[in-house]
């Protein structure tokens, strides 16, 4: 090394070391794109809260009519008479509240058996192709369903159903009200089964999936302790998922409430309540607002269809809410419990 090197290379190692650190601009670009991707779904969430409040402000606005002139007494009247300007909720909320009864007391059993059977029972060549079928009925257009129910169902629903009901469990002294009558097909029993139908997909797909989460491990314990399928699900399966069940059934609720034309079809669409049989036919909600909305005159008769739905919008907030606070109970006793 010569002397002109020499001398110029501390100078050099000087000036290296003081040169001035680069921006880190990957972590700057990183930051910005955390902001606007915060703020981005910030706004989206509080879009979905805004419409929400949105509707149930137009809902109060157009039915505000009908709720000063009717007060409370709209949900325990059952008098509908638009030409006399009388109109009362009670026919339609109890024939909404009964067919989605019915739907949950025949689907629940039905899903959760099919969803045991795709997970825990049902031979590998068969799980898939069953599966398919299971959400091929929840792709059915609801208007189909109707039809079928109507065209198909109804007839041998009163020939082989209605009829034997009304012979055996008819004559029962304290539950044979609920299954008198003629045997006329449509009705509110026949609602509820065409609501079941629909909505059977719904609960059993969700069961399927939270039951396929449960880990292997856990089963296999039981497997190998002796424990029968049925001690499997019963002590393992359900208590590891039963979060996502209480979220399936409420799926499947909320479907059997807010189902439209399919209840049009079979319900039969009448405002009477003369006695409380199943096989008598009825009105919900939703088949109220399909069949008179469009024809309903500006005023009165408008204002309470609107209220109609503004009791539908709160029955299904009160359905939520409950399961909301089952599902906190459910974790708390679990906490307490670990």
């Amino acid at each position: 090394m010569d002397a002109a090197t020499a001398l110029s290379f501390p100078q050099a190692e000087q000036t290296k070391t003081h040169q001035p650190a680069p921006k880190n601009t990957v972590r700057d670009r990183t930051g910005l794109g955390d902001a606007i991707f915060f703020n981005l779904t910030r706004v989206a969430a509080l879009f979905t809260l805004l419409l929400l409040a949105g509707i149930i402000v137009s809902l109060i606005i157009s039915s505000w009519a009908s709720i000063v002139q009717f007060g409370l007494s709209f949900l325990y009247t059952s008098e509908w008479d638009p030409p006399a300007q009388k109109f009362g909720a009670l026919v339609p909320i109890y024939g909404t509240i009964v067919t989605s009864l019915i739907a949950l007391m025949i689907a629940v059993p039905v899903s959760f058996g099919i969803a045991i059977f795709l997970t825990e029972l049902s031979p590998l060549w068969l799980r898939r192709p069953l599966g398919v079928a299971i959400e091929l009925l929840a792709a059915i257009p609801s208007i189909v369903y109707g039809m079928w129910g109507l065209l198909v169902f109804s007839p041998v629903f009163a020939t082989y159903i209605q009829v034997p009901l009304g012979a055996t469990l008819g004559k029962l002294p304290l539950i044979g009200a609920l299954f008198a009558g003629p045997p006329i097909g449509i009705g509110l029993l026949c609602a509820g089964i065409i609501l079941a139908i629909m909505i059977i997909p719904f609960i059993a797909s969700v069961m399927r999936d939270v039951f396929e989460v449960t880990p292997a491990l856990l089963k296999e314990s039981v497997y190998g302790l002796g424990g029968t399928t049925w001690e499997v699900v019963w002590k393992v399966v359900l208590p590891y998922t039963k979060t996502g069940v209480i979220g399936g059934v409420m799926l499947g609720l909320g479907r059997a409430l807010g189902e439209t034309m399919a209840v049009t079809f079979v319900i039969g669409n009448t405002n009477f309540l003369n006695d409380i049989s199943l096989f008598s036919p009825g009105n919900s909600i939703t088949s109220a607002l399909a069949n008179e909305f469009a024809e309903a005159d500006p005023g009165l008769h408008t204002s309470a269809l609107i209220e109609l739905g503004l009791v539908l919008f709160f029955i299904t907030f009160l359905v939520l809410a409950a399961s909301k606070l089952l599902l906190m109970k459910l974790q708390a006793s679990e906490g307490k419990k670990s």
